[in-house]
């Protein structure tokens, strides 16, 4: 069975750092991985900062790559590597290095179940703070956000808000405002005469579920009728069905999409052409991440959640609450940065 792209630079990440220094011929064969693929994701691990490459060897990244001084180390747990959190961890780690600290990353690979044992193993490591985007999900059972509150160490929650009156919500944290983000894209398309906006949405990221509540909240504020959300590409739901549904949305007199995240979008848009739908002619398309949205066939404007922002206040926000003492007090802080839209051609007149 293959795994996922955040699967695999886990493991790889995981075996460099147990090593210390390896080739990658070897790292592949000892992860029975295509080598091909092995350098592939050994290029954006070291891209992001995570490892170095080296004359066909890969090793754990150092002090020095961190430009750290003698400050202290901050763990950093993201769901995955690439794509979203890529820049989350980029602009934390910019912020690190000018603060002449370093971060050490533990990636759970969107699996709940793992999010205490690398938090855990980052601890282990000696890292003073933590930095921690746990896999919550409104589906969460009563108490399953309580754990972050018993640390022994700072702690900042990033691109996550814990439940209203829950011990986790003592923690400060810092994330975008989705909600923000999808009324500024349903009023860039309502005032470009597209009333009609379906939203396709996946379900299994906290993201997704904060589009989804902002979609509900932005109809009902702006006065446009709210479409049944679109479950996007999953395990359970291939592109086909959800061009399916989003071409079935269309002939109902939907005129307008947000899809939730770009690779989605990027990958429907040839199965709309394919089913006689014209972006933007027909359908105008807003996808949400940012992250791939310009390489898309027409380029897709796109709701840009600030990630290097979200990473860089979270380093300030934890080296501020590492530095307060009983005598000088830090409030606790919840802070939310506002994503912009970046219009590109998804949407046709741009005048809007």
């Amino acid at each position: 069975m293959s795994i996922s792209a955040d699967d695999r630079r886990a493991r790889i990440l995981a075996e460099v750092q147990k090593l210390g220094s390896v080739r990658v011929v070897e790292l592949a064969e000892r992860l029975a991985l295509p080598a091909v693929t092995v350098r592939r994701d050994v290029a954006a691990l070291a891209d992001s900062g995570m490892v170095r490459r080296s004359h066909g060897s890969v090793s754990v990244a150092t002090r020095q790559d961190e430009q750290a001084a003698d400050g202290p180390a901050l763990g950093l747990l993201v769901p995955s590597v690439g794509q979203y959190f890529d820049e989350v961890i980029a602009g934390a780690r910019d912020a690190a290095g000018r603060a002449g600290t370093h971060l050490v990353l533990g990636i759970s690979s969107y699996k709940a179940s793992i999010d205490q044992a690398q938090v855990e193993q980052l601890l282990k490591s000696g890292v003073e703070g933590l930095l921690l985007a746990p896999n919550w999900l409104p589906a969460d059972r009563p108490g399953d956000q309580d754990w972050v509150k018993e640390l022994p160490v700072p702690a900042v929650l990033v691109e996550r808000r814990p439940a209203l009156g829950s011990p986790a919500a003592e923690l400060d944290s810092v994330s975008s405002d989705h909600r923000h983000g999808v009324l500024a894209a349903l009023r860039h398309l309502a005032a470009l005469g597209r009333e009609r906006v379906a939203l396709v949405a996946r379900r299994d990221t906290w993201t997704a579920h904060q589009v989804r509540l902002g979609y509900a909240d932005g109809c009902e504020l702006l006065d446009l009728p709210a479409e049944p959300v679109i479950d996007s590409i999953s395990p359970q739901t291939d592109a086909n069905k959800v061009a399916d549904r989003l071409a079935e949305a269309c002939e109902g007199g939907a005129r307008a999409a947000l899809i939730h995240n770009d690779q989605d979008a990027i990958q429907l848009l040839p199965l709309l052409r394919a089913r006689g739908l014209r972006v933007p002619e027909d359908l105008a398309v807003i996808s949400y991440d940012d992250v791939f949205a310009a390489l898309g066939a027409p380029p897709l404007t796109a709701v840009a959640p600030p990630k290097k922002a979200v990473g860089a206040e979270a380093v300030a926000l934890l080296l501020r609450r590492m530095s307060s003492s009983v005598t000088t007090p830090v409030p606790i802080q919840h802070v939310q940065l506002l994503p912009e839209l970046t219009v590109r051609e998804s949407c046709g007149d741009a005048a809007g």
